[in-house]
C-alpha cells in the first residue's frame, strides 16, 4: 500500500503541462506563372490591379505547363490580353489543399517586386482552387477587393467574415464532384449577412463551370 501511495504521489508531482512558444519557418518551393499586361512597361509610374488565380486539383504537381490548361492562363496562351497582372501559382501537392500561408507569402513578394495596386487585388479559384479562394478571402478579407469562386466549397458559417466584399459564385447544376448545394448554402448565408453576392448557375453543366465563367466578359 505504501509503495502504491508513493507511486501515485510521484506520478502526480511529475505530470505537468507547460506553455512554450516556437517560431516555425517551413520551406516550401512553389512554381508560378506571372502575366504582365502590355501597358506595364509603358506606364512606368502606374500601379496595376492583380488577379490571383488558383487552379484545380488536376493541375497540381511540378509541371508548370499543366497550369496553362484552364482559366485565365489558358486564355492568355490563346492570345487574350488582360489589363491587369495575373499571378498563377502551382500547388505542388496533388493530394493536398492549397497552403494559404505560402500563397500569402508569394502574394507579398509579388506586391513588393511589382507595381501592384493593393486596393485592386482579386482572388479567383476553380474546384480545389475555389476551395482555396474561399479560404483566402475568409482569412484575409482586408487583402482582397473581390472574390470569384467557381465550383468550390467552404463552411457557410464563416460567411459573415467576408463582410460586403464583392463576390461572384459559379456552379454547374449537374456537378457530381462538388455538389451545387455547397454554393447554394454559402450564397444563402452571404445574403443572410447582407452581402450582395452574385450567383450564376449553369444548367446541364457538370463540374466544369470554369470555361463558361472565365469566358463571361462581365467578369472582367
Amino acid at each position: 500500500v505504501l509503495a502504491l501511495f508513493c507511486l501515485a504521489a510521484w506520478t502526480a508531482l511529475s505530470a505537468q503541462q507547460n506553455a512554450y512558444r516556437v517560431t516555425l519557418r517551413p520551406v516550401m518551393e512553389m512554381q508560378y506563372l506571372l502575366y504582365l499586361p502590355g501597358a506595364y512597361e509603358n506606364e512606368s509610374d502606374a500601379e496595376f490591379p492583380l488577379l490571383l488565380f488558383l487552379h484545380g486539383g488536376g493541375e497540381s504537381g511540378d509541371d508548370i505547363e499543366r497550369v496553362k490548361t484552364h482559366g485565365p492562363t489558358s486564355m492568355i496562351e490563346k492570345g487574350k490580353d488582360y489589363p491587369f497582372l495575373v499571378l498563377t501559382p502551382q500547388n505542388p501537392h496533388p493530394r493536398k489543399f492549397w497552403n494559404e500561408t505560402a500563397l500569402m507569402a508569394l502574394l507579398d513578394k509579388i506586391q513588393k517586386d511589382y507595381r501592384v495596386d493593393p486596393s485592386r487585388v482579386w482572388v479567383a479559384g476553380m474546384s480545389r482552387g475555389g476551395y482555396g479562394a474561399w479560404r483566402l478571402a475568409i482569412q484575409y478579407p482586408e487583402r482582397f477587393a473581390a472574390l470569384v469562386a467557381i465550383c468550390g466549397e467552404t463552411p457557410d458559417h464563416y460567411a459573415n467574415w467576408l463582410g460586403d466584399m464583392p463576390i461572384w459564385v459559379f456552379h454547374g447544376e449537374e456537378d457530381r464532384t462538388i455538389s451545387i448545394k455547397e454554393s447554394d448554402e454559402m450564397v444563402a448565408a452571404l445574403k443572410k449577412h447582407g452581402n450582395p453576392v452574385r450567383y450564376t448557375k449553369y444548367p446541364n453543366t457538370g463540374h466544369n463551370a470554369w470555361d463558361q465563367a472565365f469566358s463571361d466578359p462581365e467578369l472582367y
